[in-house]
């Protein structure tokens, strides 16, 4: 079963990548289509999915626009092909979101992947869970629907505001102390 025909509960994740990082063939995968290519040239909202255009991760004249569209995710999942010779994301920029941030390493069958370079990046970036990839065989699919369909916990945004500022004073009276 696809994430999209699933009839239980699921969190909605938002996609945030370069051009070609593979954000549409895994909304399509998730979704249970056939893979076709196909430029994403608008914000696409989906049930549980949010595919964004590459440009927005490339332009920082249209960044602003993933900030906005993030408050309608759960979970941000940043994508990085598995043959990328350099990541576009800064060291801990997880860290500057509201949402929880996944890292997703794609195209892990190309002849030229580096899977540990990919989840370096990511982990640098501050992705705290990791998930391997490819959309055309369906390799690590089932993995990411099943996270995506755990439960949050049913807390809201404010609690767990909340929860991270009391987190954040504890570990501060800690390094205080």
């Amino acid at each position: 079963m696809t994430g999209e025909e699933s009839e239980g509960y699921m969190r909605k994740i938002m996609f945030i990548g370069r051009t070609g990082a593979g954000k549409t063939t895994l909304t399509q995968a998730l979704k249970g289509e056939t893979i076709t290519y196909k430029k994403t040239q608008d914000v696409q909202h989906f049930n549980a999915i949010i595919d964004t255009p590459g440009e927005y991760c490339e332009n920082k004249e249209l960044a602003h626009a993933l900030i906005i569209y993030s408050h309608e995710a759960d979970i941000l999942g940043l994508l990085i092909d598995a043959s990328e010779t350099y990541s576009l994301y800064s060291p801990n920029i997880a860290s500057l979101g509201t949402r929880e941030v996944v890292g997703i390493v794609t195209h892990i069958h190309d002849p030229y992947a580096n899977l540990e370079q990919a989840a370096l990046w990511l982990e640098l970036a501050g992705c705290r869970k990791l998930f391997f990839v490819d959309s055309v065989t369906g390799d690590g699919i089932p993995e990411l629907i099943d996270y995506l369909e755990q439960e949050d916990g049913g807390i809201s945004w404010d609690e767990k505001y909340i929860q991270q500022r009391q987190s954040y004073q504890e570990y501060s009276e800690l390094a205080e102390g």
